[in-house]
């Protein structure tokens, strides 16, 4: 059964309520069991029905008892009703010998497509979908120069599997961190270019080798987790002066 969703709303009803999603929406590992709270509304009896929509689109329902007044309903919207994309949910609430009334819109987005693609267990700590950073050539052959230490070393994260705007990617420069600014729509399926300043390098301190690489959290709090990493030999003092 199809609805148009959002419409004719009853103001006394307030919108779903999705608790286990992100500042900004649903993500692939909330995916599979996705609940949606009816909060406790004014006038909760025994025998109302609740009736849950998801995208226009009829998914759950519940009939109400004695021990549910004043209690927040929980429902389970299935998988399958997900699609990437903004989602609205609401619900239609009917009392006894009543006409349904429906409740407020909850509007959310759906991604169901992690950064740099889905890994294929869940106890791998790398992202082969991911590039490991470009780096200079010369870098990687012979390390960083004094020139690097005083102005910054570039380096290029490569486009990557479902690259979205407001994509925000963190990267790791031994046990340091920096954040990119997210990406924009002009960023996507286009190599970000960046450069690790210099007070960031030497900050690191004195490690003769470390490791670099990123990771991507996408709007919906998917995480890529780490890129293959990139080994950098970080020469003394000595050696990058002379």
């Amino acid at each position: 059964m199809t609805q148009t969703p959002c419409r004719n709303n009853h103001p006394k009803l307030p919108p779903p309520f999705i608790p286990q999603a992100s500042r900004h929406g649903i993500g692939v590992r909330i995916a599979p069991q996705l609940m949606v709270d009816i909060l406790p509304y004014d006038d909760m009896d025994e025998g109302d029905l609740i009736e849950l929509f998801w995208d226009g689109c009829y998914v759950a329902s519940k009939i109400l008892t004695t021990s549910d007044i004043g209690q927040r309903i929980t429902l389970r919207v299935p998988e399958s009703f997900l699609q990437n994309g903004k989602a609205r949910t609401y619900y239609r609430m009917m009392k006894v010998g009543g006409t349904p009334v429906t409740s407020s819109c909850r509007k959310i987005w759906v991604k169901l497509d992690a950064p740099g693609g889905q890994l294929l267990s869940p106890r791998e700590d790398e992202n082969q979908g991911l590039a490991p950073l470009s780096l200079p050539e010369s870098v990687i052959r012979r390390g960083l120069s004094a020139r690097h230490m005083n102005s910054g070393l570039p380096m290029t994260i490569e486009p990557y599997l479902n690259m979205a705007p407001h994509d925000e990617i963190t990267l790791r420069w031994g046990d340091l961190r920096m954040d990119l600014p997210p990406l924009t729509m002009e960023d996507v399926g286009e190599p970000i270019d960046l450069v690790v300043p210099a007070t960031l390098i030497r900050e690191a301190g004195g490690e003769q080798q470390l490791e670099v690489t990123y990771c991507v959290i996408d709007r919906v709090g998917n995480n890529s987790l780490w890129a293959p990493p990139r080994e950098i030999t970080i020469r003394t003092l000595g050696e990058i002066t002379q």
